[in-house]
């Protein structure tokens, strides 16, 4: 067996590791409860019940949660008439956004203020921050860096997803399958059902 010569194994040296050092470093998990830019909202970033490939996210505090009559705000700009009396505090904002190439995560974000979806780049390099870059007709972007919060305001939603107390998936990003309170339990077929009495 013949040996390398001692340049040959520093040079290989050298170049692995200026390899392993000019890779991209790893991205931080973007999951966590995060203040937006504006110190509006507090958005809960978790994957998604349904896909746990996906990325969602959630409004789970807002600074003005009461509108001017003092009534809970609702997301009345929504184009689907169906979702207008909903709460705004709870609603899902980031709709199953999909992991890419460069491990970022991409979809649609949902801006409750005008009923109006935009594409959105999502991601983490360090554990304190999310940056957000928003895009409509792939023209005009801009972006945002929402910082990691960890203490709890009042009014701040704290349950798990779907959970009484915590934010509400939209039915497309819905955990699949029976509801907890039904596991276990079965409904007679209605032509077995017994006669009210």
């Amino acid at each position: 067996m013949t040996q390398m010569p001692v340049h040959l194994a520093a040079a290989v040296a050298i170049g692995l590791s200026a390899y392993a050092y000019a890779q991209p470093a790893r991205a931080a998990e973007p999951v966590g409860t995060w203040l937006t830019e504006d110190g509006r909202a507090r958005v809960r970033t978790e994957r998604c019940p349904s896909d746990q490939s996906r990325l969602c996210g959630y409004v789970v505090w807002l600074q003005k949660p009461l509108d001017d009559d003092g009534k809970p705000r609702v997301d009345r700009y929504n184009p689907d008439a169906r979702k207008q009396g909903r709460p705004s505090l709870g609603h899902q904002i980031l709709l199953g956004l999909k992991p890419n190439a460069d491990g970022r995560f991409e979809g649609k974000i949902y801006n409750g203020d005008n009923g109006k979806l935009y594409d959105v780049t999502v991601w983490s390099d360090t554990s304190n921050e999310l940056s957000l870059k928003g895009c409509m007709l792939a023209v005009f972007c801009g972006s945002q860096t929402w910082a990691r919060v960890s203490d709890l305001l009042p009014s701040q939603l704290q349950a798990s997803t779907g959970a009484p107390n915590g934010p509400r998936p939209d039915q497309e990003w819905a955990a699949k399958g029976p509801a907890p309170a039904t596991l276990g339990k079965t409904r007679p077929p209605e032509s077995q059902a017994s006669p009210p009495r």
